[in-house]
Formats: C-alpha cells, sequence, structure tokens
C-alpha cells in the first residue's frame, strides 16, 4: 500500500506543479486533454488493484501512459524544482533548468517510443564463458543456449520475432538449449500459434525447461477454483508436446564418453507472493558430489537463499527480473528490487547467470533487450 501510495503522488505532483506553473490561466476548450492520461492511469490502477488483474491490453496503456507521459513529467519537475532552488543565488538558473528538463523529457519520451516500437524485438545474443576445475574435459567448450521468460503473449503483435527467435538459437548450435520459466503469461491457449515453430528448437543434447511463476497460471480471472491446476497442467502438456524435457524437481546427466554434468532443474521458488514449489533434495538425487551440476531455477533469489547454503551445485541459470526491461549501462530499477538482477554473478567458484528475458507482461523494452545466452563452459 506505501508503494501505491508514493507511486500516485509521483504521478500527480508533476501534473499539479506543471499545471499551476506553467499552464494555469490559459484558457483554452481543450485544456482538459492535459488531465486526460492521469484519468485513465488511475482508472488503471482502480481496474487493477480494486477490481482485480486489469486485461493485457488495459495494461498496455497504462504502462505506454506511465513511460511516456508520466515519467518525462517528473523529469521534468525535479530539474525544474532544483533550478528554482538555485535561482535564488544564480538568477538564470530556473531558465537553464527549464530548458534542461524539457530536453531530459524529450530523451525519455524517445527512449520510450523506441522501446514500445521496437526494443521488444531487438533480439540479442549475449556471450557468457564459465570456466571450473571441476568441469570435466570432456565439456571443454560445451554450448547452452539459455532463454527465459517467453511470456509468448507478447508476440502475438509480432510473430515474427518468435520465428526469428528460433532461427537464431537453432544458428547457434548449441550441445543443450534451457528455458528458465514463464512460457506463457496467463494461459496455456497464448501458445496456440507458435507450437509449430517453438517445437522447431533443436540442439544435440535436447531442450530442457523449468516452470516459472506464471507459468502456474496463478494471474487473471478465473470462472471457479480449479481452472488455475487445469492450465498449469496443460502448460505442462504443451512442453511435453513441444518436445521439450521439462524438469519437475528432477535432473538428468548428459554424456561426452565417460564423462557426464548434470542438469537439474525445480519448479518455480519465489519469495511472497510468488509460489515455491521447489525440492532442491529431491532434484539433486542419485548424483555425487563430484558430479559437475548446472541447475535451472526461475527466481535467482533462490540462489542466495536455498542453493548457495545448501548444495555444491556449481551454476544456476535463472531469470524472472527482466531487468524490469529497462536498462542504462549498469542502472537498472530491478537493482532496488533484487541483489542479482541481469548477467553473471559469482561466489568462489559458483556462478549464476540471470537471463534479462524475451517476452513481458507489456511490450516493452530498452536496454534491457530480448536476451538469448549463449554460455560456454571451460575446464580449468
Amino acid at each position: 500500500m506505501k508503494f501505491i501510495l508514493l507511486a500516485l503522488l509521483l504521478t500527480v505532483l508533476p501534473d499539479i506543479y506543471i499545471w499551476f506553473s506553467y499552464l494555469h490561466g490559459h484558457s483554452s476548450p481543450w485544456s482538459w486533454l492535459y488531465w486526460l492520461p492521469l484519468a485513465v492511469i488511475i482508472l488503471s490502477l482502480v481496474m487493477g488493484f480494486v477490481v482485480g488483474v486489469a486485461p493485457m491490453t488495459f495494461l498496455s496503456i497504462f504502462f505506454v501512459l506511465v513511460l511516456g507521459t508520466v515519467l518525462p513529467k517528473l523529469m521534468f519537475t525535479i530539474v525544474s524544482l532544483l533550478g528554482r532552488g538555485v535561482g535564488y543565488v544564480l538568477p538564470q538558473a530556473p531558465h537553464v533548468a527549464n530548458i534542461a528538463g524539457v530536453a531530459l523529457a524529450g530523451l525519455m519520451l524517445i527512449s520510450a517510443i523506441y522501446g514500445f516500437a521496437y526494443g521488444w524485438k531487438k533480439l540479442t545474443v549475449v556471450d557468457v564463458e564459465v570456466a571450473s576445475e571441476r568441469i570435466p574435459k570432456a565439456f571443454d567448450g560445451y554450448r547452452l543456449v539459455q532463454l527465459s521468460d517467453l511470456h509468448i503473449s507478447t508476440f502475438h503483435r509480432s510473430p515474427q520475432t518468435i520465428d526469428r527467435l528460433v532461427e537464431m538459437v537453432n544458428g547457434l548450435d548449441a550441445d543443450a538449449i534451457v528455458f528458465t520459466g514463464d512460457l506463457v503469461n496467463l494461459a496455456p491457449d497464448e501458445l496456440d500459434p507458435f507450437m509449430d515453430v517453438l517445437s522447431q528448437l533443436r540442439a544435440k543434447d535436447g531442450v530442457y525447461s523449468v516452470m516459472g511463476n506464471h507459468d502456474y497460471c496463478v494471474y487473471g480471472r478465473h470462472q471457479d477454483s480449479t481452472a488455475p491446476l487445469r492450465n498449469t497442467r496443460e502448460v505442462i502438456s504443451r512442453q511435453k508436446t513441444l518436445g521439450w524435457d521439462l524438469l519437475m524437481n528432477e535432473n538428468r546427466l548428459v554424456h561426452r564418453g565417460a564423462d557426464s554434468i548434470a542438469i537439474v532443474g525445480v519448479e518455480n521458488d519465489g519469495e511472497p507472493p510468488f509460489p515455491s514449489y521447489a525440492n532442491l533434495p529431491k532434484a539433486l538425487e542419485g548424483l555425487t558430489d563430484e558430479a559437475y551440476k548446472v541447475l535451472l531455477s526461475h527466481d535467482p533469489t533462490h540462489w542466495r537463499r536455498d542453493v548457495l547454503p545448501t548444495t555444491n551445485i556449481d551454476l544456476t541459470l535463472s531469470g524472472h527480473t527482466h531487468s524490469m526491461q529497462f536498462r542504462l549501462g549498469c542502472f537498472s530499477p530491478s537493482m532496488w528490487t533484487y541483489r542479482e538482477w541481469g548477467g553473471t554473478y559469482t561466489q568462489g567458484d559458483r556462478a549464476l547467470h540471470v537471463n534479462t528475458g524475451t517476452g513481458g507482461n507489456v511490450p516493452f523494452r530498452f536496454g534491457a533487450w530480448p536476451e538469448i545466452t549463449l554460455i560456454t563452459l571451460r575446464s580449468k
């Protein structure tokens, strides 16, 4: 609730400041249009938090308005107020600050337009090398492609992006493909237009996957209380139809001659309000301490909560954060919520890679482009 109130204040106060400082008194029959974006945003919040989860179209409109109007206005307001403060010492500061504020707001608006128009389709291959003395010599140079967070309904507006994704992944000629959860947004029928193309993903040792929080289909409106369970079973069935090896607290050994590595997969393990169904002891059954282990676990918070303190798993692959679909250099709003939110992290000789995902709840990305991770294992 505190977060919602803060968000409302940051949304409303810039509008009030700009109106009374620069627009009030300029009579026009169209002046009410200034308040229209704010009215739609408030209506979206009511739909989301009072009525229930807003439809995806309404959610998209909400984020378009937040990124295209609220954040530029907030940036202008902050810079303008700073200029007024400095103006007590330097009289020209308010004028210069207003110009700078308009310029920064304009850049934010351009970034938002690019992110909504093109950024969410800008597929990017990220190369990662993981070196360890525990990697068997036979697996030196072994190539894993990691995909995560397809949120497949994102691409109903651009199905050709999924065609290109599959073509790019297959072109990497990986030894194995791993998918770290969130195949759908709300329901399994989102997959209908994409079953054929996703079934074309190919790797020498196959495609392995795990469940993400969205794959349990607990979001959105349901006709009855049993619908999420039915939809979850359908998501599981769809992955098997695709030819993916869905790991539900299980492991698989991949062999190269006499050597092997283990691919371990757990169900989603998140902090509230996200579901937690992982069972690491069960997933590790039958594996020796000496085996090099690659864990697929959707939520990266699982790494510090359970993986590091209770297991000797070498490499963990996660997704979930999307880097909040916005990144400038080393900055992303995700860093305010997640300690590990995008990229590769190490502790001793153990590593975590957080894939920033491909899709999202809304079709927008800037900086945190849709990611295909190519991980190469190196034996020291």
